[in-house]
């Protein structure tokens, strides 16, 4: 079974560069404090990378 993060958008991606908003977009965050669960997988570590600043990251134990 695949592991799990749980993503959450902490700050507002209002000034942000377009290629961020498409990267939250990408992971269906598109309001602040809305969480995703997404499966733990190198593309999405490679997402979160690019806009940790703005997320917090949670990894569920399933």
């Amino acid at each position: 079974m695949a592991a799990k993060i749980n993503i959450t958008l902490i700050k507002s991606m209002i000034g942000r560069p377009e290629k961020h908003r498409k990267v939250l977009r990408g992971m269906g965050l598109t309001k602040l404090n809305k969480t995703v669960q997404l499966e733990d997988t190198s593309a999405i570590r490679g997402m979160i990378h690019k806009v940790s600043h703005l997320v917090r990251t949670e990894e569920i134990n399933t």
